[in-house]
């Protein structure tokens, strides 16, 4: 396997679980959150979901000064209306990463434009794969508190 195909595996099974936890959130709970200052469930799934669009313009180095999400103004329905909507943009970010070759991984440099750090792009990838397992570990976090049955994701 090349390292894109490696790092497309990586990201395609953190989704895959992240998207069984998501499954186990009952509509009722949707809007839960664990303090006044947390993100909902709902709104920690589009945040990860929403990401998408953005690490692809970031890692093709696009213009991020006038970004506008997609999803603005875009109402929480369900999970699997978020799911659906989101993957057209999955698939163009997952297209984006194939198409690196690995000179491109490792000496193209992402500026991340949330803090203005300088990383290889193999690198800034990898990131992107923890920020969402960060989030499916807070969101198992949330079921637990929600009394939830957590889905088994260590297969």
């Amino acid at each position: 396997m090349t390292a894109s195909e490696l790092i497309i595996l990586n990201f395609t099974e953190i989704r895959r679980k992240s998207i069984k936890l998501w499954n186990a959130l009952p509509q009722t709970h949707y809007h839960w959150k664990p303090d006044n200052n947390a993100m909902s469930a709902m709104e920690m799934i589009r945040h990860v979901l929403e990401a998408d669009y953005g690490w692809n313009m970031i890692i093709n180095q696009q213009d991020m000064a006038h970004y506008k999400t997609p999803w603005e103004s875009r109402p929480f329905i369900s999970v699997a209306k978020e799911l659906e909507f989101y993957e057209p943009y999955r698939k163009i970010f997952l297209e984006s990463v194939s198409r690196f070759s690995e000179i491109e991984l490792n000496e193209t440099k992402i500026v991340h434009p949330g803090n203005g750090e300088k990383k290889p792009l193999a690198q800034y990838l990898l990131r992107i794969g923890y920020h969402e397992s960060v989030h499916a570990g807070q969101f198992l976090s949330y079921l637990r508190a929600m009394e939830i049955n957590r889905p088994e994701i260590w297969d």
